[in-house]
C-alpha cells in the first residue's frame, strides 16, 4: 500500500527577492516592502502587457495570495494560471482578473489571447465541448464586494481541479469556470502575474502560497 503525504502550502515568493520568477522585461518588476511590485508611470509607461512567470508548471492546485491595486479606473492586472508563454514573452491562457471594483472584470476569468471572457464576476460558466458558454448567477453574486477594500490589501484564492476553476475574493466565490472544451482548455501550465498596458498604475502581491492537489 502506498500512502501519499498530504500536500502542503509552499511559499512561492520569499519576500525579499524574485528568485524563481522571470519576465522578458524585468525593469517593471521589483520587490518593495516585502511585496512583488509592478508599476508604470508617465515617465515609464507600460505599452504592452507585462508578465512575471513562476518557473514551475502547475496542474491541479490551490493558490492563495494578497493583492493591492492602485491607479485610475483603467488600472488592470491579473493572475495567469495553467497558461503558456509565447515566443514574444506574452502569456496566453486563463487569467483571474484584477481591476477596480466598479469594473466587472475584478474576480472574473478571462482567456488571454484566447476565447476572451469566460466568466464575469458573479457568474458560473460551463463551456461545453463545442465551445458554447452557458452562464448562471452564483449565490454570492450580490455580496462579493461587501468586504472588498479598494486600494488596499485583498485576498485571492484560486483553485483549479480537473476542468473546474474557482475564484474567491476575501472568502467569497466570485466566478467558476467548468471547461469541457478539450480542444481549447489546458490541464497544466505556468503561473504568472500580469501588469496591463495603459495609464499609470501600481499592483503589488504578497503572501503567495501554492498547494499542489
Amino acid at each position: 500500500m502506498v500512502v501519499c503525504a498530504e500536500s502542503k502550502d509552499i511559499a512561492i515568493f520569499d519576500g525579499t527577492s524574485l528568485k524563481g520568477w522571470k519576465a522578458p522585461d524585468m525593469s517593471f518588476w521589483s520587490v518593495r516592502d516585502g511585496t512583488i511590485t509592478a508599476e508604470s508611470t508617465e515617465e515609464k509607461p507600460c505599452k504592452e502587457n507585462q508578465f512575471l512567470v513562476w518557473h514551475e508548471e502547475v496542474g491541479d492546485f490551490e493558490l492563495t495570495l494578497k493583492f493591492k491595486l492602485v491607479g485610475g479606473p483603467k488600472a488592470n492586472s491579473g493572475v495567469q494560471v495553467r497558461s503558456l508563454v509565447q515566443p514574444d514573452g506574452h502569456v496566453k491562457g486563463y487569467q483571474c482578473d484584477i481591476s477596480q471594483p466598479d469594473v466587472q472584470y475584478l474576480g472574473a476569468v478571462y482567456d488571454e489571447r484566447g476565447r476572451k471572457m469566460l466568466a464575469l464576476r458573479g457568474k458560473k460558466t460551463v463551456i461545453q465541448a463545442d465551445g458554447k458558454k452557458v452562464s448562471t448567477p452564483l449565490a454570492e453574486a450580490e455580496s462579493i464586494l461587501t468586504d472588498y477594500k479598494a486600494g488596499q490589501w485583498n485576498e485571492y484564492k484560486i483553485t483549479f481541479k480537473g476542468d473546474t476553476l474557482t475564484v474567491q475574493i476575501n472568502g467569497k466565490t466570485s466566478s467558476i469556470v467548468i471547461d469541457q472544451q478539450e480542444s481549447e482548455r489546458e490541464m497544466k501550465g505556468v503561473l504568472a502575474l500580469q501588469m496591463h498596458s495603459g495609464p499609470p498604475m501600481k499592483v503589488q502581491f504578497k503572501d503567495l502560497n501554492l498547494k499542489n492537489l
